[in-house]
């Protein structure tokens, strides 16, 4: 009995046309963010902080909620490994991925403590954290951004459009120019990569 196939492009190209449409808002995100020259100069500013905690021997500390969580991972597993050149391992850390040590924490203390009481722990003046949070309003990465000024750690904040209150106490805030949360990630993951690259190239005196 022959099985009849789906037609290319599935229902008539509706998937592909859905497909499509998603990918053209996210590179409009990223165009947005090009056009805009408060976002160059807050990345400067980012990156300056980053290749500065690289060049003096510090580490990079990442947290974030949900796929955030997943993204501040990405981000230091490449740090941790390599992303485009051969080097030496970078101290990086992602909060929370410590299963043990998060459910304790937040059995003990409360959910708004799991990152802030990992930071406090293993965080030192000159090291620096970095944010992700796509409303800015999460109230356990607002918490971990508090403890990291009052211990002297850089605060790198990655939100969406207009960075609710982490981005006010950050050194630096990208906010990305978008209110849907899977465009917002999609952005921040970029930022990551060129983050990633930014180190390699400072550790290598570039």
């Amino acid at each position: 009995m022959a099985v009849m196939s789906e037609p290319a492009g599935g229902e008539g190209g509706r998937w592909t046309i859905l497909a499509r449409q998603r990918v053209a808002e996210s590179l409009g995100v990223k165009q947005r963010m090009l056009a805009d020259p408060r976002w160059d100069a807050a990345v400067e500013r980012a990156l300056s902080l980053v290749a500065g905690a690289a060049r003096s021997g510090h580490k990079l500390m990442v947290c974030g909620n949900g796929g955030s969580a997943c993204d501040a991972q990405h981000i230091a597993e490449e740090l941790l490994g390599r992303f485009r050149r051969e080097r030496d391992a970078w101290p990086a850390l992602c909060l929370g991925a410590n299963m043990g040590a998060m459910t304790a924490i937040a059995n003990d203390y409360g959910y708004d403590w799991v990152f802030s009481r990992e930071l406090a722990a293993f965080g030192q003046r000159g090291d620096v954290l970095v944010a992700l949070s796509t409303s800015g309003r999460s109230s356990s990465i607002l918490r971990a951004a508090e403890t990291a000024r009052a211990m002297g750690v850089g605060v790198v904040a990655l939100t969406g459009a207009g960075g609710g209150p982490l981005a006010a106490m950050a050194d630096a805030a990208l906010c990305v120019p978008s209110d849907d949360t899977a465009h917002i990630q999609e952005a921040h993951i970029t930022v990551g990569h060129v983050l990633a690259e930014v180190v390699e190239l400072a550790l290598a005196g570039a």
